[in-house]
């Protein structure tokens, strides 16, 4: 994985699968911008909730991770993954709806929201762990890097438009109404990925080992191998800090501390989320003249420390929205910058037939941390205030950095199959991968996010 990299690759815009999978993920990541200012907006605004209560808001979409190292045990001997990522998309279009529909009949609660919460967070769970397989078996190796910034671009699009339009949309018909809108783009993604036709293998004939075992060995594949143990310690990191000052706290933090109205929010985000949109467009350079392991680092930092810059917010309220959307500005960049290039890493060193078993237990993790963060931030918020606990946030993100310096990774700089692996790394997969399939060889499937990342597979 060292040395120059250049593909020959055809444009995937020529790929028509890819474009309709690319152009269900970009209409689902609209919908969820409306629905990430929606759903805290009722709960502090319909439901006068406290920062704590908004905290475990967060907490409960995250909470479902903890079995996602189970859930792609199962996922990874299940033959149509394409399906999966259907009935997910459908059961989170479900339950987006039950929300408008109590609404109308004026019984909304808080426990409604919870449970909303914590049924699309299940539902995003095996979105998720299916993804990867579908990934690599859509996209050659060669474009993993172009693939993931064009979807990350799209999710970052969305966080341009989606708020700014969001923001006031929820102003004017009321969170539970614009609700609705994330419901549809749910159906529509459903749709066009029932139109990306696969090949996927049949399911294994043979006996296999028990569902905890396999989880088990997904997780112990991870921790053995060098590059996938510190890119999880690093992002692990990076996102129990970010989500101690969560996306339901931080609009809190905007509508309480700095007195933002809802519209107001909705456009310094969306100004601040073109960093992630121009992050994501040029990640591909970025890694091709720096190298994919030193973005990876660079973008480790820069994606948590912009929250000292909301923290320090104050004045008139051009200067406190400016201040809001700078901070969102410079994370976006650091974001996509993390992602892009951390996702096409693990599709690339994670072996054929393991991959959403490792998802799994990669998840279980990384974004099982996430509402730990969000109940620590929400325990922080009352005990020392908003500002003090985007400062914390901010300096422990940055710390994630100390997992990636002794490991392989800034020393990566392309994932070219022709560009022999460095030793070290190559014999580590070798070793965990015996370990963790005692010894069978790879048997052709396929690849990994985070993820923001949210409920599409962009952010690790």
């Amino acid at each position: 994985m060292t040395g120059p990299a250049r593909s020959a690759e055809p444009s995937l815009w020529r790929d028509r699968r890819f474009c309709r999978f690319w152009a269900g993920h970009s209409v689902s990541q609209f919908g969820d911008r409306i629905t990430e200012l929606a759903l805290p907006l009722i709960a502090v605004g319909a439901l006068d909730a406290t920062a704590n209560e908004v905290a475990w808001l967060t907490a409960l979409i995250w909470t479902p991770n903890l079995l996602a190292m189970v859930l792609g045990a199962w996922v990874d001997h299940r033959a149509r993954k394409r399906r999966l990522m259907i009935l997910a998309d459908l059961v989170r279009a479900a339950v987006l709806l039950s929300l408008p529909a109590a609404y109308l009949l004026d019984a909304v609660t808080l426990g409604q929201l919870y449970v909303v919460a914590l049924l699309t967070g299940a539902a995003g769970v095996l979105f998720n762990t299916a993804y990867p397989p579908f990934f690599v078996r859509l996209v050659p190796r060669a474009s993993y890097v172009d693939a993931n910034s064009k979807l990350s671009a799209a999710r970052s699009a969305s966080f341009v438009a989606g708020p700014a339009i969001g923001g006031p949309l929820v102003q004017v018909l009321t969170a539970p109404v614009a609700i609705v809108v994330d419901a549809l783009t749910f159906l529509v993604s459903a749709v066009l990925i029932s139109r990306v036709p696969v090949a996927e293998p049949p399911a294994a004939a043979t006996a296999e080992p028990s569902l905890l075992r396999r989880a088990r060995d997904g997780l112990a594949f991870v921790v053995r191998h060098p590059v996938l143990r510190a890119g999880l310690g690093c992002a692990a990191t990076v996102n129990f800090f970010t989500f101690v000052a969560g996306s339901g706290l931080f609009v809190l933090y905007a509508s309480r501390s700095l007195g933002l109205s809802a519209g107001v929010i909705g456009i310094a985000f969306g100004i601040g989320a073109t960093g992630a949109l121009l992050g994501a467009v040029l990640a591909p350079r970025i890694s091709l003249r720096f190298g994919v392991g030193r973005s990876i680092s660079l973008g480790a930092v820069l994606f948590p420390a912009p929250l000292a810059i909301a923290a320090a917010a104050d004045g008139p309220l051009w200067l406190r929205a400016g201040a809001l959307a700078a901070a969102q500005f410079l994370s976006g960049f650091g974001v996509m910058l993390f992602d892009v290039n951390l996702n096409s890493l693990q599709a690339a060193v994670i072996p054929d037939g393991m991959r959403s078993r490792v998802a799994g237990a990669y998840s279980t993790i990384n974004y099982g941390i996430r509402p730990v963060g969000a109940v620590v931030g929400g325990l922080l918020a009352t005990l020392v205030g908003l500002r003090a606990t985007l400062l914390v946030a901010a300096v422990g993100g940055a710390l994630s950095l100390l997992w990636l310096l002794p490991s392989p990774i800034p020393r990566i700089r392309s994932l070219a199959p022709e560009n022999a692996p460095d030793n070290a790394t190559d014999n580590a997969t070798d070793n965990a991968t015996d370990n963790a399939e005692g010894g069978a060889p790879d048997n052709a499937e396929g690849g990994t996010d985070d993820a923001d990342a949210g409920s599409r597979p962009v952010a690790p």
